[in-house]
Protein backbone atom coordinates (compact mmCIF):
# COMPACT_ATOMS: atom_id res chain seq x y z
CA UNK A 1 0.00 0.00 0.00
CA UNK A 2 1.40 3.43 -0.90
CA UNK A 3 1.86 5.88 1.96
CA UNK A 4 -0.66 8.73 1.92
CA UNK A 5 0.70 11.67 -0.03
CA UNK A 6 1.66 14.64 2.13
CA UNK A 7 -0.35 17.75 1.35
CA UNK A 8 0.84 21.13 2.66
CA UNK A 9 -0.82 24.49 3.18
CA UNK A 10 -0.09 27.14 0.56
CA UNK A 11 -1.25 30.47 -0.79
CA UNK A 12 -0.73 31.68 -4.33
CA UNK A 13 2.38 33.78 -4.82
CA UNK A 14 0.15 36.28 -6.61
CA UNK A 15 -1.77 36.92 -3.34
CA UNK A 16 1.48 37.66 -1.53
CA UNK A 17 2.47 40.07 -4.31
CA UNK A 18 -0.97 41.70 -4.18
CA UNK A 19 -0.77 42.33 -0.40
CA UNK A 20 2.80 43.57 -0.75
CA UNK A 21 5.82 41.34 -1.34
CA UNK A 22 8.94 42.09 0.72
CA UNK A 23 12.39 40.64 1.33
CA UNK A 24 13.37 39.82 4.91
CA UNK A 25 10.95 40.64 7.74
CA UNK A 26 7.67 42.53 7.83
CA UNK A 27 6.64 43.81 11.24
CA UNK A 28 3.03 44.25 10.09
CA UNK A 29 1.87 40.61 10.38
CA UNK A 30 -1.81 41.47 10.84
CA UNK A 31 -1.87 43.12 7.39
CA UNK A 32 -0.98 39.75 5.82
CA UNK A 33 -2.59 37.26 8.19
CA UNK A 34 -6.10 38.62 7.75
CA UNK A 35 -5.96 37.55 4.10
CA UNK A 36 -3.60 34.57 4.33
CA UNK A 37 -5.73 32.90 7.03
CA UNK A 38 -9.01 33.64 5.31
CA UNK A 39 -10.67 30.47 4.02
CA UNK A 40 -10.60 30.55 0.25
CA UNK A 41 -7.18 32.18 0.08
CA UNK A 42 -5.27 29.18 1.41
CA UNK A 43 -5.50 25.53 0.37
CA UNK A 44 -3.55 22.27 0.36
CA UNK A 45 -1.49 20.84 -2.49
CA UNK A 46 0.95 17.91 -2.76
CA UNK A 47 4.28 18.74 -1.14
CA UNK A 48 6.46 17.76 -4.15
CA UNK A 49 4.55 20.28 -6.28
CA UNK A 50 4.73 22.95 -3.57
CA UNK A 51 8.51 22.50 -3.18
CA UNK A 52 9.21 22.97 -6.87
CA UNK A 53 6.64 25.53 -8.08
CA UNK A 54 7.30 29.18 -7.10
CA UNK A 55 3.70 30.05 -8.06
CA UNK A 56 2.88 28.89 -4.50
CA UNK A 57 4.13 29.92 -1.08
CA UNK A 58 4.03 27.29 1.67
CA UNK A 59 2.91 28.73 5.01
CA UNK A 60 5.47 27.89 7.70
CA UNK A 61 5.11 28.81 11.38
CA UNK A 62 8.59 29.65 12.69
CA UNK A 63 8.72 29.87 16.49
CA UNK A 64 11.59 31.47 18.39
CA UNK A 65 11.68 29.90 21.86
CA UNK A 66 12.93 32.55 24.30
CA UNK A 67 13.76 32.62 27.99
CA UNK A 68 14.52 36.18 29.09
CA UNK A 69 17.08 37.40 26.50
CA UNK A 70 18.29 33.92 25.49
CA UNK A 71 16.98 32.01 22.47
CA UNK A 72 16.82 28.27 21.86
CA UNK A 73 19.37 27.07 19.28
CA UNK A 74 19.75 23.63 17.70
CA UNK A 75 21.36 21.92 14.71
CA UNK A 76 19.29 20.02 12.15
CA UNK A 77 20.51 16.42 12.03
CA UNK A 78 20.45 13.96 9.11
CA UNK A 79 16.84 12.99 9.82
CA UNK A 80 15.59 16.50 9.02
CA UNK A 81 12.63 16.53 6.62
CA UNK A 82 14.12 19.35 4.53
CA UNK A 83 17.41 17.90 3.27
CA UNK A 84 18.58 21.29 2.00
CA UNK A 85 18.84 22.44 5.65
CA UNK A 86 20.72 19.45 7.16
CA UNK A 87 23.64 20.41 9.44
CA UNK A 88 22.47 24.02 9.58
CA UNK A 89 22.01 25.75 12.92
CA UNK A 90 18.54 27.16 13.64
CA UNK A 91 16.73 29.34 16.16
CA UNK A 92 13.30 28.55 14.68
CA UNK A 93 11.04 25.61 15.52
CA UNK A 94 8.30 24.84 13.03
CA UNK A 95 7.39 23.21 9.78
CA UNK A 96 4.76 22.64 7.16
CA UNK A 97 1.07 22.86 7.97
CA UNK A 98 -0.46 19.55 6.95
CA UNK A 99 -4.00 18.41 6.34
CA UNK A 100 -5.87 17.12 9.38
CA UNK A 101 -9.41 15.90 9.82
CA UNK A 102 -10.41 19.43 10.89
CA UNK A 103 -8.70 21.14 7.94
CA UNK A 104 -9.06 19.11 4.77
CA UNK A 105 -9.45 22.04 2.38
CA UNK A 106 -8.38 25.29 4.06
CA UNK A 107 -7.77 26.81 7.48
CA UNK A 108 -8.75 29.91 9.44
CA UNK A 109 -6.81 31.55 12.27
CA UNK A 110 -8.17 29.21 14.94
CA UNK A 111 -7.14 26.11 12.96
CA UNK A 112 -3.77 27.72 12.22
CA UNK A 113 -3.07 28.35 15.93
CA UNK A 114 -3.97 24.73 16.75
CA UNK A 115 -1.66 23.57 13.94
CA UNK A 116 1.26 25.64 15.27
CA UNK A 117 0.86 24.16 18.73
CA UNK A 118 0.75 20.66 17.25
CA UNK A 119 3.82 21.31 15.07
CA UNK A 120 5.95 22.71 17.92
CA UNK A 121 4.85 19.89 20.25
CA UNK A 122 6.02 17.32 17.69
CA UNK A 123 9.56 18.71 17.77
CA UNK A 124 10.08 19.82 21.37
CA UNK A 125 8.46 19.47 24.78
CA UNK A 126 7.98 22.69 26.72
CA UNK A 127 7.66 22.02 30.47
CA UNK A 128 6.79 25.54 31.61
CA UNK A 129 4.02 28.11 30.98
CA UNK A 130 4.65 30.41 28.03
CA UNK A 131 3.15 33.24 26.02
CA UNK A 132 2.86 32.89 22.21
CA UNK A 133 2.91 36.06 20.07
CA UNK A 134 3.06 36.48 16.30
CA UNK A 135 5.66 39.20 15.78
CA UNK A 136 6.51 39.26 12.05
CA UNK A 137 6.31 37.62 8.65
CA UNK A 138 9.47 36.32 6.98
CA UNK A 139 10.21 36.01 3.27
CA UNK A 140 13.53 35.19 1.61
CA UNK A 141 13.41 34.98 -2.18
CA UNK A 142 17.22 34.86 -2.36
CA UNK A 143 17.39 31.07 -1.86
CA UNK A 144 15.83 28.07 -3.58
CA UNK A 145 14.15 26.99 -0.32
CA UNK A 146 12.98 30.50 0.54
CA UNK A 147 11.29 31.16 -2.81
CA UNK A 148 8.60 28.56 -2.09
CA UNK A 149 8.05 29.34 1.62
CA UNK A 150 6.57 32.16 3.69
CA UNK A 151 7.29 32.22 7.43
CA UNK A 152 5.02 33.41 10.23
CA UNK A 153 7.40 34.31 13.07
CA UNK A 154 6.18 33.52 16.58
CA UNK A 155 7.94 34.21 19.87
CA UNK A 156 7.24 31.73 22.66
CA UNK A 157 8.26 33.56 25.84
CA UNK A 158 8.96 30.93 28.50
CA UNK A 159 8.70 31.41 32.27
CA UNK A 160 11.53 28.90 32.81
CA UNK A 161 14.17 27.41 30.42
CA UNK A 162 12.59 23.95 30.47
CA UNK A 163 12.64 22.43 26.98
CA UNK A 164 13.45 18.92 25.75
CA UNK A 165 13.68 17.59 22.20
CA UNK A 166 11.20 15.07 20.82
CA UNK A 167 12.50 14.78 17.23
CA UNK A 168 15.64 12.82 16.30
CA UNK A 169 16.58 15.52 13.80
CA UNK A 170 17.14 18.06 16.60
CA UNK A 171 20.66 18.01 18.06
CA UNK A 172 22.61 20.29 20.39
CA UNK A 173 19.56 21.96 21.94
CA UNK A 174 20.56 24.91 24.18
CA UNK A 175 19.54 28.46 25.11
CA UNK A 176 22.07 31.01 23.85
CA UNK A 177 22.63 34.73 24.27
CA UNK A 178 22.53 37.03 21.25
CA UNK A 179 26.34 37.42 21.34
CA UNK A 180 26.82 33.63 21.20
CA UNK A 181 24.43 33.39 18.24
CA UNK A 182 26.23 36.19 16.41
CA UNK A 183 29.48 34.25 16.78
CA UNK A 184 27.93 31.30 14.92
CA UNK A 185 25.84 33.33 12.46
CA UNK A 186 27.49 31.84 9.37
CA UNK A 187 26.44 28.32 10.39
CA UNK A 188 22.75 29.29 10.68
CA UNK A 189 20.09 28.66 8.04
CA UNK A 190 19.08 31.84 6.18
CA UNK A 191 15.78 32.36 8.05
CA UNK A 192 17.62 32.19 11.39
CA UNK A 193 20.20 34.70 10.14
CA UNK A 194 17.40 37.09 9.18
CA UNK A 195 15.75 36.69 12.61
CA UNK A 196 19.06 37.03 14.44
CA UNK A 197 19.83 40.31 12.65
CA UNK A 198 16.52 41.72 13.96
CA UNK A 199 16.46 39.92 17.31
CA UNK A 200 16.07 43.11 19.38
CA UNK A 201 12.87 43.96 17.50
CA UNK A 202 11.48 40.42 17.54
CA UNK A 203 11.84 39.68 21.25
CA UNK A 204 9.12 41.47 23.21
Amino acid sequence: MNPREENVLVIRRSLFDEIGAFQGLSFEPEKYLKLILSRGNNFFIARPQAESDPAYKQIIPYALIAFQSRVLHYVRGKKAGEQRLVAKGSIGIGGHMNETDESLFAIDEQAYRAGVEREVNEEIRIDTPFEDRIVALLNDDSTEVGRVHLGIVHVFKLQEPKVQKREAMITGLSFQAKEELIDRRESLESWSQICLDALDRLLP
